[in-house]
């Protein structure tokens, strides 16, 4: 049985680098889907779109940071972005900063697939604490945020194209 378990954590990571940088059989991953965007589309509003690229990897980052948190029971504060959930970005982005926006990206891609690998195996099928949710639900979330996110992005950058 525990064997079984660990290979369940073993999957779950898995998904998450699949939906993240791995190679995936439903087409561009995240961290893919972002290669080779200059800071100028990253920013840009097609058609006035309510968020940006940038917008929505910072999103994506601050939703591994939240789920590495409750994973762990950490506390808030340590995302370097003031607020939750969305952020607001000037309208143009140097490159500077949307390097760093994609560094923040795969650094909290790296936190939480420790934490995941942190996760004892007998506990993915209990609640967080003070949560309706499962472990093994919150982490199968994230993954899926991620492959969402990159759809999302797929189209916006569509329709940069067709500009």
């Amino acid at each position: 049985m525990a064997k079984a378990a660990s290979g369940e954590i073993e999957l779950l990571l898995e998904m998450i680098d699949d939906a993240f940088g791995g190679k995936a059989w439903h087409g561009p991953n995240l961290r893919g889907i972002l290669r080779g965007l200059t800071a100028a589309e990253a920013s840009a509003r097609p058609a006035g779109v309510r968020h940006s690229i940038a917008e929505l990897v910072i999103h994506c980052g601050y939703w591994k940071y939240a789920v590495r948190r409750r994973l762990r029971g950490d506390k808030r504060g340590s995302f370097p972005f003031k607020g939750s959930n969305w952020f607001v970005l000037p309208d143009s982005l140097d490159d500077k900063t949307w390097r760093s926006i994609l560094k923040l990206l795969d650094s909290e891609h790296a936190g939480l697939r420790a934490a995941v690998a942190e996760v004892a195996p007998r506990r993915l099928g209990i609640r967080l604490p003070g949560s309706e949710v499962r472990y093994r639900k919150l982490i199968h979330g994230i993954a899926s945020h991620d492959v969402y996110h990159a759809g999302q992005i797929r189209l916006l950058k569509a329709m940069l194209a067709r500009g």
